[in-house]
């Protein structure tokens, strides 16, 4: 009967707007709460080279794992519109782990080398969510004011990614002593997760970007 689905529906629909803001507030508020953390555990401001050189920084390094595996699991959980989103989901979620279990500040080359892949892949995941998978369009649902302006924002956001990724690469090749002196990587790598977490909470239709329907 109709008037039994609509609320498993409704309920579904709710937990999965829940559930993309609670993907983004994660990217949003990582680099806070490291900065945060390290001030706990160890009195200090300073900034750490990158996100990944938290790792050995005390509260700060539980933080970081924490964060990636609480991510990697809402990335688990996470199906989407179709069977891409859910691929797509699931290779972040197995990203996520990789990053979390293989430490930059290992002493182990290969070990250092597979948290450099594994990063750089979760970061192509985050940037085909947000350039790709958020900016289709149902072709059975007219689009809206309000979704247009949902994929100028998912544009915008995976374009930020881009540039702080190729902004990493250059700034450790070609200005490493000056990254180092201005943290350069840190923040890159903070207004990237920013950028990520932001796509994924305008993906729930948060505030004035809502249409007031599920449609993509």
């Amino acid at each position: 009967m109709p008037g039994v689905k609509t609320p498993e529906k409704n309920d579904q629909i709710i937990s999965y707007y829940a559930l993309r803001i609670l993907i983004g507030v994660t990217g949003v508020l990582l680099p806070l709460l490291l900065i945060i953390g390290n001030l706990i555990a160890n009195s200090t401001l300073n900034i750490e080279f990158s996100v990944s050189d938290y790792y050995d920084n005390g509260t700060a390094g539980d933080i970081l794992v924490g964060v990636l595996f609480v991510l990697g699991f809402f990335l688990m959980t996470y199906k989407g519109y179709d069977r891409t989103d859910s691929m797509a989901a699931n290779l972040g979620c197995f990203f996520a782990l990789g990053v979390a279990l293989f430490p930059t500040t290992s002493n182990n080359n290969m070990v250092h080398s597979l948290h450099f892949v594994f990063a750089v892949l979760l970061f192509s995941v985050f940037i085909f969510f947000s350039i790709y998978l958020f900016r289709k369009t149902d072709p059975q649902k007219a689009t809206t004011k309000q979704k247009d302006n949902r994929n100028r924002v998912y544009l915008v956001c995976g374009i930020a990614m881009i540039l702080c990724i190729i902004g990493i690469a250059l700034s450790m090749i070609f200005f490493e002593s000056f990254s180092q002196t201005w943290h350069l990587v840190f923040w890159f790598e903070s207004i990237a997760l920013m950028s990520f977490g932001i796509s994924w909470i305008t993906k729930a239709e948060f505030l004035f970007l809502k249409d007031g329907h599920g449609g993509k």
